[in-house]
């Protein structure tokens, strides 16, 4: 009969940071009943990044959740010379809007709270960013994710229009 090993945890593939962790109220006849929400964004810094939501009776495995959650949903972006973006984008969800400009070599990341996790996380070094409307961290967050996605290189946009690249530019 064989021995048994432990199974080694697998290495994490994305790094994870808590952009919002929320204490939830249930007003029952019983009394309050407090659960938490946290949402999460996930990435690799090398073009992948997602966020994901979860809700549970204790902080850390509403975290466990939500990074379940945001690893579903990780999307590749757009990334020009390993730094910035390729133009300028503006994502929305909710009230929250939020502008993205691409940069010089060595601005570096002139975003703040969950914008700037979102952009660090997906491996964005030179970027400017402007919150425009209401400054809700998810709605943020994923407003965020959302310009990342409209995001298309000048190859993206050539193949697409079946044209070369130096009929574009």
């Amino acid at each position: 009969m064989e021995k048994t090993t432990k199974r080694e945890p697998r290495p994490k593939q994305f790094e994870e940071e808590i952009i919002n962790i929320g204490r939830v109220t249930k007003v029952t006849k019983g009394g309050r009943h407090f659960r938490f929400s946290a949402t999460v964004a996930v990435g690799d810094k090398k073009g992948q990044v997602g966020i994901g939501t979860g809700k549970a009776n204790e902080v850390p495995d509403a975290i466990k959740k939500a990074v379940a959650a945001a690893t579903k949903n990780v999307c590749r972006v757009s990334i020009v010379d390993e730094r910035t973006i390729p133009h300028e984008a503006v994502g929305v969800r909710g009230a929250s809007k939020v502008m993205l400009k691409p940069a010089k070599e060595g601005t570096g990341v002139k975003a703040g709270g969950p914008v700037r996790s979102v952009l660090e996380l997906a491996g964005i070094k030179d970027v400017l960013s402007k919150s425009l409307g209401s400054n809700t961290k998810i709605n943020m967050a994923y407003a965020t994710l959302n310009a990342l996605k409209s995001q298309r290189t000048v190859e993206e946009v050539a193949k697409l229009r079946g044209k070369k690249v130096e009929e574009i530019i």
